[in-house]
């Protein structure tokens, strides 16, 4: 198959996270199964416009709003097209190729209302709203599934829950922190409520290092909160040291309003682990009472501090990693790359 991805960033851009990496990963893996990739993307700031990753062909034009004209134009050249849908404004490939899927990672209804202005936010619910047009559908979770029928009023009947995956080659257990040690990890948004983690600090029993790693329009005011609460914020950081901070982490902690799938949750399960996080978006999806980590009410700060002052003790925290580890056994990118090849193939048939 000639498949075309959209998606406003690639990897190289600076600004890459879950949505690129969701592509990334399955887009390598639809390569070494036979098929063409192609990754159409906004310009990147000192890379080529046509380049090539992993046998993944990456094309750039346009900037952040002319993207969406210039991938309509590209959608005509191949066979299948998913339009990923990151940013809530769909790229509309439908309207000159009937073999397109929206490739949906959340809802943004309710993100966009702490985001944006009146006129702004009005008008991305709306076009938010045209994914129903869309006779395909993919979306990595039953809570994205269940959101698109509730707020954006799509024939369930249209799509199709693929889960993401993690690379358990890349993501595995290593050795813990001597000491305590809780990860937050995540862009610097208010819909991340980063600024949650001092609330849940101050009401903690157990000492425990608290390491924050993301970047964004946030970063400055958390840096200098975190200075005056004793978290070490490190901003971005590497693809190795992220990995390292998962595996000597006792815990992770997420305080997302909204989250389609909890990737990070997942990877740090993989690396073993254990999760506490809001009961919000897909997150109670992911993590289950007991098993991989703690699903408290949210922004319940009182209940989330003794999730973690509980896995503060040591003895616990290695029986959670274990069965952290296991749950994300599961997930594996070459289960989701099969999965999209397949589902896509059933539509190149059509």
């Amino acid at each position: 198959m000639d498949i075309l991805f959209v998606n406003h960033r690639d990897i190289y851009h600076p600004q890459a996270g879950g949505a690129e990496e969701v592509i990334k990963e399955v887009g390598r893996r639809l390569v070494s199964l036979g098929d063409q990739v192609t990754w159409f993307s906004e310009e990147v700031k000192g890379r080529p416009s046509v380049e090539s990753y992993e046998g993944i062909t990456l094309k750039r034009r346009g900037g952040r709003a002319s993207v969406h004209v210039y991938s309509i134009l590209e959608a005509r050249k191949h066979e299948i097209v998913v339009d990923s849908v990151a940013h809530a404004v769909p790229f509309f490939s439908f309207t000159v190729n009937r073999k397109t899927v929206a490739l949906i990672h959340h809802i943004h209804q309710d993100v966009v209302q702490l985001e944006l202005g009146t006129f702004s936010r009005a008008l991305v619910k709306f076009m938010e709203r045209q994914v129903k047009r869309y006779d395909y559908l993919i979306a990595v979770s039953c809570t994205t599934k269940s959101d698109l029928k509730t707020k954006l009023n799509v024939d369930e009947s249209k799509v199709k829950v693929i889960y993401n995956g993690v690379d358990h080659d890349k993501f595995k257990p290593g050795e813990k922190s001597r000491e305590p040690m809780i990860l937050w990890i995540g862009r610097m948004k208010s819909y991340k409520n980063p600024f949650d983690i001092f609330e849940i600090k101050k009401r903690m029993k157990t000492k425990a290092e608290i390491v924050v790693v993301g970047s964004g329009e946030m970063s400055e005011k958390f840096s200098t909160e975190a200075e005056r609460h004793g978290v070490k914020y490190l901003g971005r950081v590497s693809e190795k040291d992220k990995v390292n901070l998962y595996q000597r982490s006792w815990a992770i902690l997420s305080t997302s309003f909204i989250e389609g799938w909890g990737m990070t949750i997942v990877e740090g399960n993989a690396c073993g682990t254990p999760a506490v996080v809001y009961r919000s978006g897909s997150l109670p999806e992911v993590v289950k009472d007991g098993e991989n980590g703690f699903v408290v009410n949210y922004k319940d700060y009182e209940s989330a501090a003794k999730a973690l002052d509980y896995l503060m003790d040591e003895s616990v925290m290695k029986y959670m990693s274990k069965r952290s580890y296991d749950s994300s056994l599961k997930y594996d990118w070459d289960i989701t790359a099969r999965s999209y090849n397949e589902f896509l193939k059933k539509i190149s048939n059509f």
